[in-house]
Formats: C-alpha cells, structure tokens, sequence
C-alpha cells in the first residue's frame, strides 16, 4: 500500500499527478485499441492460425483417416509457401461418434481456433454440436449427409459434396457414360453401407432417381453392415436379382469384401459404379485386388492435374512419402489440404482468429488458386459450396483414371467391363 501513497508534493510513487493522469490516459487507450482490433496486432506479429483436424486414424475407417492425415501434415509447408502460416493440433476420433465429440472438445481446449474434419458424416455431425455450442469454425473436409448443413448452423462450412449432389452429379455421367460406350443397361441393384454416409445417400437416391429420366430400372436396394466378416449374403441376393449394373455406395473394407465376394460368386453385371463413395479408388482396393480392382468407376469430385496447387501438393506428397502412389491418396489429401487452406485464406483475411470476425471471413470465401476441378470455393449462407462438380473416374491398370468429361479425359471409358476371367 505505500509504494502507491501520494506524497505532500503531488508525486506518486516518483510520478506527479500529471504524469500519472497522462500514463494513465495512455494505458486506457491502448486498453481501447485492442478492444477495438481484437487479437489483430498480436496476429499481425506473425502468430499461426491454430488448426485442430480431427480424423480416423484408428478403428474402421483408419485407411482413409491416414490418407486425410497426410494432406494435413504435408499442409504447413505449402501454405507457408503461399504466405499461410498454420500450426496443426490433430487428433484421432477412433472411427467412435462419442469420441469425435470429446476430442473436438480437448482440441478446442487446447486452443484450436478451427477444426477441420472429420471424414465421416456421423462423426462430423458430433463435432459440429460441439463446435456450434462453442462458436468456433468446422470446416468439413469431406462429409456429405445433407442434414450437416441443413440444421441452422452458424459455424459450419462445407466444401465437400451433399449426398444429394454426389447422386445427381453420379447419375448424370452415368448417363454419358452409357452414351459415349453405345451399352445402356436395363436394370440395376444398389448396395449401400447402413451407415450414415450410406443411408444419407440411399435417402439421396431415392428423391432423385424418379425426377432424372434414368434408362434403367432399380431393381433392389440392398443394405449391409460394413462391420461385417464377409458379404456373401447380400452379393448373393444382388446377384439373384438379374440387374446389369451395381450401383455402389462404399468405403474401402466393404468395397474390397464386396468385389471379392462378386469373384467368389461369379456375378458378372456390366459394371460396377459408385455415384461418389469412396473405397473403389483407395489404394488399399488395389493393394488388396490387385486386377480385379480394374473397370470399377467412380464419379465424384477430383484433382485437376493442371492448378498449380495440385503441382506444389503432389511433389511434396511424393517427398514426404517416396514409396507411395500420390493417385491412390489424392482424393483424401486434396480435400482435406483444402480445407485447411480455406481456413486459412480466411484467417489472412480476418487478420485475427476472434471467433466472430473468422467466421465471418469465412462467409466471404471466393477461393480460386486450389486443387479440385471446377469454380472458385464459396459457401452460401448454409456454410455449403455448392459449385462443386464431379468426373468419371475408371480404374485402368490399378489407377484412378478420368475418362469422363471427354475434355478432362486421360482414356476413353471401357463399359462393360471385361468379366473377371478375362483380367490380366
């Protein structure tokens, strides 16, 4: 209490009252300026946007968790070339909804300013509540039940396909791929994992399907557990049923069970198709398959092998990871590189990581200089892109191969596909 005695002579503490009134003045101000710019002058100094990515690294979902881990790894050091700076907090959901939540939880705790995640649409769906109740940003990497963006949120942004788009883009190329192969099948059997991602599009296929004037029937849908030993009942079912096509919606576990389990039986429909799941282009499916992974399609969203982006990606993909495919983990890596760049564009914008003003940077995106084929990245006010297109991919000598669009296209599409005796 003495040091702050005024004494006899106006002085306190070796100040005069008026040089404490204008020090005092002077504190107040800059209480004020910080008030006013947020965190601004401490980010301006050069700190890093803090990212939490949250992802299935371990339990069923692992492979593609992995392959989205390496995009997130290999992200600092090219976004610092594009004058980013980020620090990436991870964390592995387990492939558990439950510990989806609490770990974007402890991210958050542990001063994440954004999350990026995570793969799978159940355990976005945790993190999202969580991010919501906490006002911080989820940037999905890749998550497509429509319900993600359909609820209200303030918080989350999407640049990844709805279920709903990945069907209509899906169906739509099917429809080019029939004409530009001169086959058209009659009839077709859908099989689709009773997950979330898959009952989403199941929920997709059955809206859309009635409204786009498809050549072939729909003859069965068949469900099944991905956390199932084999698939032998259901492919024995889809088979039984006569359909020249199936129509696939998988992960790459049930997608190596099902084609294996196809071989096995010897059912031999005219392709097989996905209208964008993954599994079919994982390179685990080639691992496993090796040619039997061949002909199977996929249409989703993909790289363009031209954007810069993907140039500065694929070569710091290939030395950080010498003795793997930069095609068999591109999907992964490219969305979830991504969206990290999404923050982080963002963040530059903002000039801060204050919740409020990042958020609202974040609603501003128009992102041209990235890796995916199609428009510049914007969100509308659902936090949903909704520019994004799809390819037709066909595997061709054990790797994912657009033959879809004609102008993007490295190789005509071959449909039908040759029966499995006759691979080589």
């Amino acid at each position: 209490m003495n040091d702050h005695r005024i004494s006899k002579n106006g002085s306190m503490g070796g100040l005069t009252r008026r040089q404490f009134g204008t020090a005092a003045a002077s504190v107040a101000l800059s209480a004020g300026a910080l008030a006013a710019f947020g965190r601004a002058p401490a980010f301006a100094q050069g700190a890093a946007l803090k990212v939490g990515v949250l992802l299935p690294r371990s339990g069923l979902l692992a492979q593609a968790g992995q392959a989205c881990q390496r995009g997130a790894e290999i992200a600092p050091a090219i976004l610092g070339e594009l004058g980013y700076k980020v620090e990436i907090l991870s964390a592995d959901t387990e492939s558990n909804v439950d510990v989806a939540r609490s770990r974007a939880e402890k991210l958050i705790n542990d001063g994440a300013n954004v999350i990026v995640g995570a793969f799978d649409s159940g355990q976005t769906a945790a993190a999202a509540q969580v991010c919501e109740q906490r006002g911080v940003p989820l940037v999905m990497n890749i998550a497509a039940a429509d319900r993600l963006t359909e609820q209200g949120y303030k918080t989350v942004f999407r640049n990844f396909p709805t279920s709903t788009m990945l069907v209509s883009n899906g169906l739509a190329l099917m429809k080019d791929l029939f004409a530009v192969s001169g086959v058209t099948p009659k009839t077709a059997v859908f099989l689709h994992a009773n997950d979330t991602f898959g009952m989403a599009n199941k929920q997709a296929m059955d809206a859309l399907f009635p409204k786009l004037d498809m050549p072939f029937g729909i003859v069965d849908s068949i469900s099944y557990d991905p956390k199932a030993q084999d698939l032998a009942v259901e492919v024995a079912k889809a088979k039984a049923t006569g359909a020249e096509l199936a129509i696939v919606t998988t992960r790459a576990n049930d997608a190596i069970m099902l084609v294996r389990e196809m071989v096995k039986q010897r059912w031999e429909p005219k392709g097989i198709v996905s209208p964008g799941s993954p599994g079919l282009y994982d390179e685990q499916f080639y691992k496993v398959l090796g040619k039997y992974a061949d002909y199977a399609i996929t249409n989703l969203p993909w790289y363009d092998p031209k954007a810069e982006l993907t140039k500065r990606v694929e070569a710091a993909f290939k030395k950080q990871y010498p003795n793997d495919r930069f095609e068999g983990y591109a999907f992964n890596v490219a969305f979830t590189l991504e969206a990290i760049l999404v923050a982080a564009d963002a963040f530059k914008r903002a000039g801060t990581a204050e919740p409020a003003t990042l958020l609202e940077a974040l609603r501003q995106t128009n992102l041209k200089d990235k890796m995916m084929v199609g428009p510049a990245i914007t969100f509308d006010e659902k936090g949903q892109n909704t520019q994004l297109v799809s390819a037709c991919l066909q595997n061709r000598n054990l790797r994912p191969t657009v033959v879809l669009p004609k102008g993007s296209a490295e190789m005509d599409p071959v449909f039908p596909a040759p029966g499995w005796g006759k691979r080589t």
